[in-house]
């Protein structure tokens, strides 16, 4: 253990001796750590900088305007111009997604997922 563990270790001691750790936040409940497995270990102290920071890594955003145009396509009219704008545009995202190994299940909904699991149970 390095010197700066060794004190990190001591002042967190002391802190809890004094009882300056009781009644945090979400004390006696389960920690809700983000998944970053899929993020290289050395790039991973940068990726949680960036996100804490309010940015996004550019698959992570393309995910999330996905899922905004999705939402936005459940609530326009099929035949409108607009709905096939967006249409298109979210099938280019859903594409990148694609090319960029990461799976695009959260774009198929509830309901199509229960029809695949039906399916495949058959």
């Amino acid at each position: 253990m390095s010197l700066l563990d060794q004190l990190a270790e001591k002042h967190i001691l002391a802190a809890l001796r004094q009882g300056e750790l009781d009644n945090l936040p979400g004390s006696g409940h389960p920690l809700q750590l983000d998944d970053d497995s899929h993020v290289p270990e050395e790039l991973r102290a940068g990726y949680r900088i960036l996100k804490n920071s309010g940015f996004l890594p550019p698959e992570l955003e393309m995910r999330r305007e996905a899922i905004e145009l999705d939402e936005l396509l459940r609530t326009v009219d099929p035949s409108e111009e607009r709905y096939q704008q967006q249409e298109k545009r979210l099938r280019l995202l859903e594409m990148k997604l694609k090319q960029a190994g990461i799976s695009t299940e959260f774009l198929q909904g509830d309901y199509a997922r229960q029809v695949k699991h039906r399916f495949s149970e058959e």
